[in-house]
């Protein structure tokens, strides 16, 4: 029998911008309730939660950690995150493991850019949210200002729990404002005249206690108390709570704040697929069918893969054949481990609300499900940032190409790609700071060196044009010859086509069958008639268009967005082949396509730029100069301005550095991919000038 019944269990992920002290709060947390018995501090390089050697040596953190402890009888799971937004990852991943999201501000710094993205993430995975503001020991803070602008981006639901008695040297606690303290000299806001506020905020929860409210009748102390937990996890509630995780002042109304508010696994809705394509609420049983999922994987030296599973629905035990979404063959557990940071435990079985992990078990990646539904697939950001990378030793290749696969199981936001054209191995990630960090990893833990090369910009090769025309392969060497002829007819494919509409009989009215490549958007359709090409050559016609597809046309890019109609060929009885058709096919993609008025896509990503309201001149400014278009403007509290704006990924590769140029450091920013654009007609004309050359040059 599991330790913890489902009421008792609480999953909190710790989220914000970075040097808002979320590691701080968890690692107090852990030393506060007994649970871990030594001092901690990330300054010291003793995190309990900070225990990867990059994390120590940057004095940051760069993975999420599980940890956990107990307090006013309720089991609390607490997952740190990253604040960095190159680690974004790293958050999203963590959020499917829990039901709550403690949002952690700094109160000099403000609302920062990470912070209005976290908040953002975490209502897109429904968990209930609440806001921690932390740092009050800090000077020239304005409380009222910043409580006033986390209401204007979020909302009158964002009420506070509690309200600090003093700032800086002078923070000497915090008063409810639910049962406001006859003490409150010193308070920054008068907690009276909050009450009324959150006592609205978590009415709305029940309508008969709010119908008697407005009638005149106040809700009890036991209403109160079984309503906020429903208004945090309907939305209509978002408690503020106040606290210093370096001195300790309102950490224990913190910790009383999470027992009271936080939403427990069973008021949190999930919903997953039936065998059938059908869709199955998922409920917190622990009788009911099994539901478990892997929220984040870590590749340990010693204990090699380690899974993190959050446990939805019924019993995982030890030792038991559990069914895999996707998979034939149910897989074998072995030990389940409760996991500590860096200390594992053993434990038989967990229930739902349960967080544990399973070592080397391989089936298992990140977004598995186990059990007979499947829980959706977790949506990680896309890594736009890229660098050809290769060992610094000759014969690594190997090792660098293994390395490199345990990265991109622990994380979501980086892909790992073989390019096609130059035998380079490129990875992507988030920004130049996460890739950095991976290098520094594979050096560390896979004692491999790499050497990057600048960024290489993913353009896609495309069509604005119909167009028609054939290829005819004939060769002969002697003996028996090569013989294939291929007609097609090309189509641009706007991304979004509904194919079923697009392909009709009307338009292709000798139409047998069609085939879609959903990656790259290509569809291919076999028209033809009679035995002009034997149907046993048409998958080698396939293979010449797949293959066409990664080498490119014009300047060796990938190509997309496009349909091919083949209607008529040729063939011989003794001279024909796969590989004739196959060339044949490749070489009537390339001379239609070019017909066909082929251009180039770029990438477009979205930025978010926050800074000081007296550099928006400057960034407006400059994202003009990067071919950049400006959507708008947002405060992000204080004097703080956010710029959202789309521009070429081309144009930002190196953008850390421009901005911290730009504002002396104080700036921060988001990319993340958006669509594929054409590229202007003079940058197309340089880059396939470009590509030509270097094509030149190796032959």
């Amino acid at each position: 029998m599991a330790k913890y019944t489902v009421d008792q269990i609480r999953n909190i992920v710790f989220c914000g911008h970075k040097s808002c002290g979320k590691t701080t709060l968890v690692d107090r947390m852990l030393t506060s309730t007994g649970t871990v018995k030594r001092a901690a501090s990330v300054d010291d390089g003793t995190s309990i939660c900070d225990f990867d050697e990059e994390e120590k040596l940057h004095r940051y953190t760069i993975e999420a950690s599980v940890a956990h402890f107990d307090h006013a009888g309720k089991h609390f799971h607490v997952i740190d995150t990253p604040g960095y937004p190159d680690f974004i990852g790293q958050t999203v991943g963590a959020m499917r493991g829990a039901d709550m999201a403690a949002i952690v501000i700094n109160a000099q710094s403000g609302v920062e850019v990470n912070t209005r993205r976290v908040f953002v993430e975490a209502g897109k995975a429904g968990l209930g949210r609440m806001i921690v503001i932390n740092k009050m020991d800090g000077e020239n803070i304005d409380f009222p200002a910043l409580v006033e602008s986390i209401k204007k981006l979020w909302g009158n639901a964002c009420v506070l729990l509690n309200v600090p008695l003093g700032s800086g040297e002078a923070f000497r606690g915090v008063a409810s404002t639910l049962d406001v303290p006859a003490d409150t000299a010193g308070a920054l806001v008068d907690p009276a005249e909050i009450n009324r506020s959150i006592t609205d905020s978590i009415i709305e929860a029940d309508e008969e206690v709010m119908e008697r409210y407005l009638e005149g009748t106040p809700p009890t102390a036991e209403e109160l108390s079984r309503l906020i937990v429903q208004a945090v996890a309907g939305g209509s509630l978002i408690p503020i709570v106040c606290v210093s995780a370096k001195t300790g002042v309102g950490f224990a109304e913190l910790l009383d704040a999470m027992a009271v508010c936080s939403v427990p696994p069973d008021m949190i809705v999930r919903k997953a697929a039936k065998a059938d394509d059908g869709e199955v609420e998922v409920k917190a049983d622990p009788n009911g069918p099994l539901v478990a999922q892997v929220f984040k994987t870590r590749i340990d030296p010693f204990v090699q893969k380690l899974s993190f599973l959050r446990v939805f629905s019924g019993t995982l035990k030890k030792e038991s054949s559990v069914q895999l979404a996707g998979a034939r063959k149910p897989i074998k557990l072995a030990q389940l481990y409760q996991v500590q940071a860096s200390e594992t435990e053993p434990v038989d079985e967990a229930g739902p609300g349960e967080i544990v992990a399973v070592t080397k078990v391989e089936e298992l990646f990140t977004g598995s499900t186990l059990g007979d539904l499947t829980m959706p697939p977790i949506a990680f950001p896309t890594p736009m940032v890229g660098l050809a990378a290769s060992p610094k030793s000759r014969g690594d290749e190997a090792k660098l190409s293994g390395a490199l696969a345990k990265i991109a199981q622990e994380d979501g936001t980086f892909r790992r790609e073989l390019d096609t054209q130059t035998k380079e191995m490129v990875i992507y990630g988030m920004s130049e700071l996460h890739l950095q960090i991976i290098r520094e990893r594979l050096k560390r833990r896979d004692k491999v060196e790499v050497e990057t090369k600048e960024p290489k910009i993913p353009y896609r090769e495309t069509i604005q044009a119909n167009a028609e025309g054939m290829y005819r392969h004939k060769k002969q060497t002697g003996g028996r010859g090569q013989f294939g002829e291929v007609h097609i007819r090309m189509f641009p494919l706007p991304p979004g086509t509904n194919i079923e509409e697009f392909a009709t009989k009307e338009r292709f009215p000798q139409m047998k069958e069609l085939h879609y490549d959903a990656e790259n958007n290509f569809l291919w359709i076999d028209s033809i008639v009679g035995a002009s090409i034997p149907g046993n050559f048409m998958p080698a016609v396939e293979k010449g268009f797949k293959e066409r597809l990664e080498r490119g046309v014009i300047a060796g890019y990938k190509v997309k967005d496009l349909c091919i109609e083949v209607f008529f060929g040729k063939h011989h009885p003794v001279d024909s082949s796969e590989q004739a058709f196959k060339t044949a096919a490749s070489m009537a993609f390339r001379n239609v396509f070019q017909q066909a008025k082929p251009s180039l896509l770029e990438p477009i990503v979205k930025l978010e730029v926050t800074v000081p309201g007296d550099k928006l001149g400057d960034i407006s400014s400059d994202m003009s100069g990067r071919r950049g278009r400006v959507l708008g403007m947002t405060s992000a509290g204080g004097d703080l301005q956010t710029v959202i704006a789309e521009v070429p990924l081309a144009e930002v590769t190196n953008y850390a550095r421009a901005l911290s140029s730009i504002t002396g450091g104080q700036g921060s920013y988001t990319m993340e991919f958006t669509r594929y654009d054409l590229v202007p007609g003079n940058i197309m004309r340089e880059i396939v000038e470009k590509a030509q050359l270097k094509e030149e040059e190796e032959e």
